[in-house]
């Protein structure tokens, strides 16, 4: 299994040009605490009602579902939902393209976190010909329209291109064959996608021409460095939303009722975990003597 995540690189480790890596330490406290602001953050869209989208697109292994882990860690799935759609249904085929994506819009109080969304059409389904000349064509002149009835109707968008160069690329890649618990990240799909970068960079660059609207501007997440990805990507995101800190009501522990005389059922009577962790003690124990 390869060991490369985590470790910080040496100046003399580091590609001409590379900017220096964040220390771990210091990357570790700023996470932290935009953490606690997206916490903040995610009260104040439960307060106020508000509607939260945010579209995470880009190369593979580009870093996104790292950072929606990052993000998602501390908040409650009640209210922040993560939208990971599969390939689309004989049925969804033959329904309005954007139809299967207004389901997992959100509700009042609610963010939804796309990895990847409907720009599915404009990216892999351009590229790879899962989509008609005609669709595609359809999709860049509806994309816009669609987009700024969600924000006319007061929906709060934000969309981050995760931006990676071919040879990080192809190192993820490469990594990620080789580490089993990461392996499930790859698809045929994902790894023929080497051999199809250029077209994959024009199918970008055209998607930007029609999509990078005023209403719903695209915001590139430079993530060669996931670190820098991640930080800068939330702290971006903090930075557009005019949020508040919602003052809660404090919480106090009740005190514990005196006991009525309950008896807990015999300890025989019911079927417990086998308790792995003596048995890794025990063997731990025993390589030692």
């Amino acid at each position: 299994m390869t060991g490369h995540r985590g470790k910080d690189k040496k100046p003399a480790d580091r590609a001409p040009g590379e900017a220096e890596r964040m220390p771990r330490k210091m990357y570790r406290a700023e996470l932290l605490r935009l953490q606690a602001e997206l916490v903040k953050l995610q009260e104040w869209v439960r307060a106020e009602g508000v509607r939260l989208i945010v579209v995470f697109e880009g190369r593979d292994a580009a870093g996104k579902g790292s950072t929606i882990k990052r993000v998602t860690e501390y908040l409650n799935p009640r209210v922040v939902k993560i939208a990971a759609l599969p390939a689309p249904s004989e049925r969804e085929r033959s329904c309005w393209y954007f139809q299967r994506y207004v389901s997992h819009l959100p509700a009042g109080g609610e963010v939804v976190l796309f990895d990847r969304s409907w720009y599915n059409r404009a990216g892999i389904e351009r590229v790879m010909g899962f989509c008609t000349k005609e669709e595609y064509g359809r999709f860049l002149r509806q994309c816009p329209i669609f987009e700024r009835l969600l924000v006319e109707d007061g929906v709060l968008l934000r969309k981050y291109w995760f931006s990676v160069s071919d040879d990080e690329q192809e190192r993820r890649f490469r990594a990620r064959l080789d580490d089993p618990m990461r392996r499930w990240k790859l698809s045929t799909m994902d790894l023929y996608s080497i051999t199809r970068w250029e077209d994959y960079s024009r199918a970008k660059d055209e998607m930007f021409v029609h999509t990078d609207i005023p209403e719903a501007p695209w915001y590139v997440v430079e993530s060669t460095d996931k670190r820098r990805a991640r930080l800068n990507m939330m702290a971006h995101l903090l930075s557009t939303i005019p949020s508040y800190e919602v003052e809660r009501p404090p919480l106090e522990l009740p005190p514990r009722p005196k006991p009525t005389g309950y008896l807990r059922a015999p300890r025989e009577s019911q079927t417990f975990v086998p308790d792995h962790v003596a048995a890794l003690l025990a063997s731990r124990s025993g390589a030692r003597g």
